[in-house]
């Protein structure tokens, strides 16, 4: 071997053996990390769970708090002699139920693995003390600290929405989430629910082979400090949204009030519907809930689809006066109803006739608005029935029917509203006409609409033609929108809506028990027919008449005619916003309404039959 060659390999040796010594330096005393991997068996992570984001009203007062719970966790993998009768008395469980778990942690031990999973949820302080204190007895059984929400006011589960632990699903959908998070599951708690988590940290410990924590790692520079959850600001008023689930007690339906000028809703209520008292362990009543035949979990202000009824009179009303088939001057007879066959009869309640618009919107009168909608599809600006109709669809549409009004509630129904194409298949293309459809006419036949679309379209009779999309959360982005209505329209239908309720019994108002002395409440009732059983009481409202400051619509299922329930509950809910209490001379109809029990008396007349 030459010298020169030999002079290379001794360089290369070199090299090489500067570079690994070099590499243990770093790694033995520069990097902790594999330290830190041949400590792994001495060290424990507790995790610091962040205190969820808290949810308040509009003004500030708290709808969604926390407090703090205790759980005992264990990853069975380091389980090692275990004492289950001392265990079981420290805990105050049965030993059948440890047994059972420790089979089930055997049966899926390759499944599970080294994950830390959750064995006692929300123990009390004084277990979760009397644990504590031997918990390095216990290889493989921990103990954590972390918040479950509190409601200071029974204010809207629905609208609140629950928060439960991670399944499957959530997991594979969010690799961020580890077994034994929590996810808001319904209502405000999942829409937000990003914002709403924080994000958690951990604690390194060092502990002895007995399990006893000994020290914090690395003098704790390496822990993580959990970022605690966003506070949102809602736009419901508390004392509101309380105050309508008392009046709703014990019957089916929706209040939705709005205020008109930003889309805010100031209350949201169904019923029957999820008390909050539960919402913090909807784990243990979730079976229960749903598999009640009312439906509590079932919000019906946004994921039901109704009949409109006579409320949306007013919609075809305000459509016919823009298209010039109709003036507010107009007359049209009434003799108990309207023939739109010789043979075939829409009948009406019994009233005065003639009458004008402002009349027929006040006295809620089926033949004449038969007579607007016949007028509206026979429009000869158009060149065919069809045509007219879809004319008519796009006005419809431009109140915010047939889809989702986008508040943040999730599943929100859209409704329906049929267009030409949908008779076209039923009767044949150019087969049909007004009389074929003119049940839309009074709000009946193929429309779908839910109680938030009927209170947007409250709140934007109020603004005389246009609307901010109604939304829950305060700094939602306002979404302006105008209808295909001009506003200079709106006055006299406003007028015929103040005339129904504070006009006299000979007068013929139908809505004389909205009436409020001083608020000049403007409202329309309506009776939607409904074809499974008793028609649906519904009522719309906004008050006052010259800039109103909040829109109600109320849904009362199978109740009768829209005088009856849903417009003293509506009339109460105004009042009370405006003036923050009822007035002395209403507190009967107050106490009636609230008292009432319409699904006991539902039953009563089933079971007589």
């Amino acid at each position: 071997m030459d010298r020169a060659r030999y002079t290379k390999i001794l360089i290369g040796l070199g090299v090489f053996a500067f570079i690994l010594i070099a590499r243990l330096f770093y790694i033995q005393i520069i990097n902790d990390r594999y330290k830190t991997d041949a400590l792994n068996n001495s060290i424990v992570y507790e995790t610091i769970y962040p205190p969820r984001g808290l949810i308040y009203d509009r003004d500030s007062s708290i709808l969604v708090g926390n407090r703090s719970c205790y759980d005992i966790l264990v990853c069975p993998r380091e389980i090692r002699n275990l004492d289950t009768l001392t265990l079981c008395e420290v805990l105050g469980i049965e030993r059948a139920f440890l047994e059972e778990k420790l089979d089930y942690y055997r049966k899926y031990r390759s499944k599970i693995g080294f994950k830390t999973l959750p064995f006692l949820k929300n123990v009390d302080e004084q277990t979760y003390m009397r644990f504590c204190e031997v918990q390095y007895r216990f290889p493989g059984w921990h103990s954590q600290v972390r918040t479950t929400r509190n409601y200071p006011f029974n204010a809207g589960g629905n609208l609140l929405g629950y928060v439960s632990e991670v399944n499957a699903d959530d997991l594979a959908r969010n690799p961020e989430y580890r077994s034994g998070d929590y996810i808001g599951r319904t209502g405000l708690e999942a829409v937000r629910d990003k914002q709403l988590r924080g994000e958690k940290g951990y604690h390194i410990y060092l502990r002895d082979s007995r399990n006893r924590v000994l020290t914090s790692y690395n003098e704790g520079r390496d822990d993580k400090l959990a970022r605690p959850g966003k506070d949102i600001v809602s736009t419901i008023d508390a004392d509101l949204q309380q105050y309508g689930q008392e009046l709703m007690r014990n019957k089916k339906g929706s209040v939705i009030a709005i205020e008109p000028k930003t889309g805010e809703i100031l209350s949201l209520v169904t019923s029957p519907g999820i008390d909050v008292d539960i919402l913090a362990d909807m784990g243990g009543n979730y079976d229960a809930l749903s598999k009640d035949p009312n439906k509590p979990m079932f919000n019906r202000a946004v994921q039901a689809s109704y009949p409109p009824g006579s409320v949306f009179k007013l919609v075809n009303g305000l459509i016919g006066l823009e298209e010039g088939v109709l003036s507010p001057q107009q007359c049209y007879p009434c003799q108990r109803g309207y023939y739109y066959t010789p043979t075939k009869k829409l009948g009406c309640h019994k009233h005065p006739s003639p009458i004008d618009f402002r009349e027929a919107v006040m006295m809620s009168c089926n033949s004449y608005f038969c007579y607007v909608f016949k007028n509206l599809l026979e429009n000869p600006r158009y060149a065919s029935c069809a045509d007219a109709f879809d004319a008519w669809e796009l006005y419809v549409r431009s109140f915010g029917f047939g889809s989702p009004v986008g508040c943040e509630i999730p599943n929100e129904l859209g409704g329906n509203i049929p267009n030409s194409s949908y008779y076209d298949r039923i009767y044949g293309k150019g087969h049909w006409k007004y009389s074929s459809v003119i049940s839309l006419a009074i709000g009946q036949g193929e429309l779908g609409v839910t109680p938030l679309q009927i209170a947007n379209l409250s709140a934007t009779i109020a603004n005389r033609g246009w609307y901010i999309s109604p939304h829950l959360i305060k700094d939602s982005p306002a979404q302006f929108h105008r209808t295909l209505v001009d506003s200079s329209r709106f006055e006299p239908l406003i007028d015929g809506m103040y005339r129904a309720v504070h006009s006299s019994a000979e007068e013929g108002g139908t809505a004389r028990l909205a009436a409020v002395k001083g608020l000049d409440i403007c409202g329309k009732t309506g009776t939607a027919e409904n074809p499974h059983g008793e028609d649906h009481s519904v009522f719309i409202c906004f008050a006052p008449r010259e800039d109103p400051q909040i829109a109600v619509a109320v849904y009362v299922e199978n109740a009768g005619f829209g005088a009856s329930w849903a417009c003293p509950i509506a009339s109460l809910m105004v009042e009370k916003y405006l003036r923050g209490e009822i007035s002395k001379e209403r507190h009967w109809l107050e106490t009636y309404v609230r008292d009432a029990d319409l699904m006991d008396v539902k039953k009563k007349e089933k079971n007589a039959q």
